[in-house]
């Protein structure tokens, strides 16, 4: 083939073709173009939800609480303790016998007199009716003795009667008295029988007694001790196949706070004082309370002295050996009637910070933490008397991170 017909269809295969419309494009452009523009709408998308999320740190807030007239006594002595109760029982029998019937479980309130359990009754039923028995036989012999004895008082009447019309000697009438001595001795006897046998049947009927079990007092089951076909005896025994009590009763009106206080410190404390105790399961509760009494002994091992302490308020939330913190509160009067009320708010002490000589709270207002310089009055257990600078109702910032900053944007942490 000539050289010229060559380069004329290389020229060809490079030339353009116009004959199609200037805006198609071909299938496999228009899907790159489609798959671009998808893409371009997902980063879009991913940017502004990035932008959208809140921003900022997290932190809690407590809103600030106007001082109470009780809020005013200022603390003069914080201290640790549980929760117990002064009535507090483990029911068992009187008597070694087996259980045929629990009739308890934990949580069940239960009433003074209410049956617990029963025991195995059957030897204590058999030893009522052997004692009932020899009482009716000793009531049944003292009939015949005193159908004897006036039988031989009759006997007596008609021998001094053939006495005095010399029909007998005097020894027949001597006779006669005698034989109404002798069974008048042995009725009387016979009497001091019926009442032994009156005292057995006694006793076997409050050893029948003791095969029921019944609350001493009052309260709510804490503890569910033994089951049905397990032996209870009041005494211990080895091996571990006796048990000692069915069940343990407490009664919840008699709860009550044991404290062990410093005895350096002890000196703070009175009988009657006001006391503001506060449940660790409850830490935003607080329980009024007061001081009962000074245990009069000290534990040399612990340098401590046991306080006992009332709770003014009494709930269903209040659980023996819960752990309490209690605060002593000061007692004091005002001097005059005309004494001004306490002013201020209280906060938590987390939320006060110290910047040099300046006392600030960080205050929450339109999820932005504005710093306040604040003046502080005293200390109320866990919390700070703040006189100005913080109103009722502001969420301060509590335990706030040290980045934290005036006008800060900041995001409110879920409890």
């Amino acid at each position: 083939m000539p050289p010229d017909t060559d380069k004329r269809m290389l020229l060809e295969q490079l030339r353009i073709d116009r004959s199609q419309p200037e805006g198609a494009l071909a299938p496999r452009h228009r899907l790159w173009f489609a798959g671009g523009l998808l893409a371009l709408i997902t980063l879009a998308a991913g940017v502004w939800l990035v932008l959208s999320r809140p921003s900022g740190l997290a932190v809690r807030t407590v809103m600030a609480q106007t001082i109470s007239s009780r809020g005013a006594n200022a603390s003069v002595l914080d201290a640790t303790g549980y929760v117990t109760a002064r009535r507090q029982a483990t029911v068992s029998a009187q008597i070694t016998g087996t259980l045929t019937e629990v009739l308890i479980e934990e949580g069940d309130h239960v009433k003074l007199g209410q049956v617990l359990g029963r025991l195995d009754d059957t030897a204590q039923r058999a030893s009522l009716a052997q004692a009932q028995a020899q009482l009716h036989s000793a009531q049944a012999l003292l009939a015949q003795y005193e159908a004897q004895l006036a039988q031989s008082e009759r006997d007596v009447r008609r021998a001094e009667d053939l006495v005095e019309r010399k029909l007998v000697s005097q020894q027949t009438v001597e006779q006669a008295r005698t034989q109404v001595s002798t069974q008048a001795a042995q009725l009387q006897g016979q009497r001091k029988q019926i009442d032994l046998a009156t005292a057995n049947v006694r006793s076997a009927q409050v050893q029948l007694g003791y095969c029921t079990v019944r609350a001493p007092f009052t309260g709510v089951v804490i503890a569910k001790a033994a089951q049905v076909g397990e032996i209870v005896s009041p005494l211990s025994a080895g091996g571990g196949f006796t048990r000692t009590g069915i069940g343990t009763i407490v009664d919840m009106d008699s709860l009550e706070v044991e404290v062990d206080v410093n005895e350096a410190y002890i000196n703070r404390v009175q009988p009657g004082q006001p006391v503001d105790s506060v449940l660790n399961a409850y830490p935003d509760w607080k329980i009024p309370s007061h001081v009962i009494a000074i245990i009069p002994t000290a534990d040399r091992s612990k340098a401590t002295v046991k306080v006992r302490i009332g709770l003014d308020l009494k709930d269903a939330r209040i659980v023996p050996d819960m752990g309490v913190r209690v605060s002593f509160l000061d007692d004091k009067k005002p001097a005059a009637q005309s004494e001004p009320q306490p002013r201020g708010v209280l906060v938590p002490t987390t939320a006060v910070r110290k910047e040099g000589d300046t006392d600030i709270v960080f205050v929450l207002k339109d999820r932005k933490a504005l710093r306040r310089s604040v003046t502080l009055g005293s200390t109320l257990g866990d919390s700070r008397q703040v006189l100005t600078g913080v109103s009722a109702g502001d969420a301060v910032i509590v335990d706030a991170p040290a980045e934290l900053k005036d006008d800060a944007p900041v995001t409110v942490a879920k409890p």
